[in-house]
């Protein structure tokens, strides 16, 4: 179901995680995509793995929301799979039927494909569930202020991606509840295959749209109201600091890379 979706959603906490500076977890979530995308061992996957699962244990975000951030990618990491372990060649085959070819080397690569997209999702699942859309904006906009000396729109850059994050959730539930409401006149999204299903989506997106510029008309008179005019001579409500907290984080992914690094 729609709502089921949990991108962009926060999840109120006060556990350590949910209490670290924004700066802490946007760094560190970066590090964790590169370093998903450069390891080759299983021992490193399995570290990596191991990370986000404490960190979903000590936030106490609860085990349905993510899953619920992993479940709309396991149709994709299926058909990833699918694809990798029959069109990957290799020296060691392991299953043969006519032209049908399993290779070793073609499973472990579509092993550690759907591995690396499961933990690309959950790195940045567990980032947006403990980390409000303001916190993070304001984060980004902080991290990026040196660019602002030589033009860049660090402010309205960083704008852009709170409203976006701000209504993901809100563009979601008008979607569940237009889905509800032409189920109630008869509309069927769930019978038939995908290409039928695909087809019944279609009466949707005229009124999500509708919907969308609606509040988007209605946010830009808002702001106008209030004489928004950017990011210059504005103050912050409130202002974030490092803690000992985001040390143990940076030391725990530290020492991630290090085991990592010496797996090589």
């Amino acid at each position: 179901m729609i709502k089921d979706i949990t991108l962009g959603q926060y999840f109120p906490g006060e556990s350590p995680i949910h209490k670290m500076d924004a700066r802490t977890k946007l760094i560190l979530t970066l590090v964790l995509i590169v370093i998903i995308f450069f390891v080759h061992t299983y021992i490193g996957y399995l570290c990596v793995a191991a990370l986000l699962v404490l960190t979903a244990v000590i936030s106490k975000v609860g085990a349905r929301f993510v899953y619920n951030g992993i479940k709309p990618i396991l149709p994709i990491a299926l058909f990833t799979f699918v694809i990798n372990l029959f069109f990957i060649s290799g020296e060691t085959v392991i299953f043969e039927w006519r032209f049908i070819k399993i290779t070793l080397e073609g499973l472990r690569q579509s092993v550690i494909t759907v591995v690396r997209l499961v933990l690309l999702v959950l790195s940045s699942t567990m980032m947006t569930l403990t980390t409000s859309p303001m916190e993070l904006t304001t984060a980004l906009e902080r991290l990026l202020k040196p660019l602002s000396k030589i033009g860049f729109p660090v402010h309205e850059i960083a704008l852009m991606m709170s409203i976006a994050l701000r209504f993901i959730p809100t563009l979601l539930e008008e979607t569940d509840k237009i889905m509800k409401a032409q189920t109630a006149r008869g509309a069927d999204f769930e019978e038939g295959g995908l290409i039928k299903k695909a087809k019944a989506l279609v009466p949707l997106l005229v009124p999500l749209f509708v919907s969308a510029f609606r509040r988007a008309y209605d946010l830009a008179l808002a702001m106008e109201a209030r004489c928004y005019n950017g990011g210059e001579g504005r103050t912050k409500m409130r202002v974030s600091h490092f803690h000992k907290r985001d040390l143990f984080a940076f030391a725990a992914v530290g020492l991630v890379v290090i085991v990592i690094a010496l797996g090589y």
